[in-house]
């Protein structure tokens, strides 16, 4: 019964442009232009209820408390403070929900459960915030106990993305798998986010098998691109790793490491020559949600900048041509995401479970779907302009958007 969920955040009515992501290109392009809180969550939820549509597993994550008037006191903001302090205390960043946790299915770990560790995020203060929030939720929609255990985030010491630089690979979803962590080292232009003993220390957690988990760095190249998390140039679903030929820092032996813990490995490489490692970033070309069709086909779930982009969409093309295992490649429109530094794969965590076991307030259906997007059309802002961060206006439009579907979801204690 187990199945591939996944849990896509909505986007929150505080979602801003406040270019507080350093090494994340898009967002720094658009700091300080006006946001679309109601077009980017609406944009959200369509991708997901086509995702339903194609007959895959859905469910939700909510948007965190914000403004965070705790945060706000720990600083002692005031009208003087430095305005991207009093910006983290607004973030929506915790709609990509690839960084809300790390995630190893049952069939991995030594108890047999699911173990989730919630990302710790210290790179960047507006993340770093989210993480006990974020662990309440999961908590809540993964709180059976005889199936998940829901962890601490590694401590601050070492940086944790979360999923965004984890993969896993396997014959099917519910069979075990090998577990890929991606990590960066220091000392380059942008911060590399995500730490190696951060990595290992979530993989001792989950009790995972060591002879079943690689540790590969990634390309510095990659992240001076503005790759700053692995799921920007790398993306993985069953047995096929869909990669940029620059992803990793040695290339070969990332590959060979990943064949000998996972024989059944089928490389998809994009080369250089055909989309330079710029262009594959600036389209997010494999931020992308790799997906398994009920029909057994894979589809790849991409930007709508991909098919905008002349070399991108032509490699597509090629690619389908070839009859490889990837067999469709779809865009989506999620441009108010992307303008923040997000793409489809940012805006979902994958979790392998048998959906009986999940709280079922959790799990997306048509009239549930139905119910999110009638409150975000009526209580989320239509725009923000950024001089509105701070207001009591807003501040009160955002977290009453906020109670309004926590209501209607009956996830009041969550409010």
């Amino acid at each position: 019964m187990l199945r591939e969920i996944n849990f896509d955040g909505i986007v929150g009515p505080s979602h801003n442009y406040a270019g507080l992501s350093l090494g994340n290109i898009a967002s720094a392009s658009h700091k300080g232009s006006a946001s679309y809180p109601r077009a980017a969550a609406l944009q959200g939820v369509a991708k997901m209820r086509a995702n339903m549509e194609r007959g895959l597993a859905q469910g939700v994550l909510l948007p965190l408390p914000r403004p965070n008037f705790a945060l706000l006191d720990d600083l002692a903001v005031d009208g003087t403070s430095d305005r991207a302090l009093l910006a983290a205390a607004w973030s929506a960043s915790s709609m990509w929900t690839a960084n809300a946790a790390t995630v190893s299915p049952a069939p991995d770990t030594a108890d047999g459960r699911c173990h989730l560790t919630p990302a710790n995020l210290v790179t960047m203060l507006h993340r770093g915030q989210e993480w006990r929030d974020t662990q309440a939720q999961l908590k809540l929609a993964f709180g059976d106990t005889r199936h998940f255990a829901v962890h601490d985030a590694v401590p601050p010491s070492f940086g944790d993305e979360g999923a965004a630089n984890h993969m896993r690979l396997c014959e099917s979803h519910g069979q075990p798998g090998v577990e890929v962590f991606v990590y960066g080292r220091p000392g380059g232009r942008f911060p590399a986010r995500q730490h190696e003993q951060a990595s290992r220390a979530v993989a001792r957690k989950h009790g995972l098998d060591p002879a079943r988990c690689v540790f590969i760095e990634q390309n510095p190249a990659a992240i001076e691109a503005g790759a700053f998390h692995n799921d920007v140039v790398a993306v993985a679903n069953q047995t096929v790793l869909f990669t940029h030929e620059q992803a990793f820092a040695d290339r070969k032996d990332a590959y060979e490491a990943m064949h000998a813990a996972f024989p059944a490995l089928h490389v998809v490489e994009v080369p250089a020559s055909a989309v330079s490692l710029e262009e594959a970033i600036r389209t997010y070309l494999f931020n992308a949600q790799l997906v398994s069709l009920p029909s057994g086909e894979m589809a790849l779930v991409v930007p709508s900048e991909c098919q905008e982009s002349a070399s991108v969409w032509a490699w597509c093309e090629r690619m389908l041509a070839s009859n490889g295992p990837i067999r469709q490649v779809i865009p989506v429109d999620v441009r108010q995401s992307m303008a923040n530094g997000g793409g489809p794969a940012c805006l979902r965590l994958r979790v392998v479970a048998d959906p009986a076991t999940v709280d079922a307030r959790f799990l997306l259906d048509e009239a549930k779907a139905q119910r999110i997007e009638s409150v975000i059309a009526q209580a989320w802002p239509e725009r923000i302009e950024p001089e509105e961060i701070g207001s009591e206006k807003l501040a009160k439009t955002v977290i009453e958007a906020r109670e309004a579907l926590f209501a209607v979801l009956s996830l009041d204690e969550l409010a």
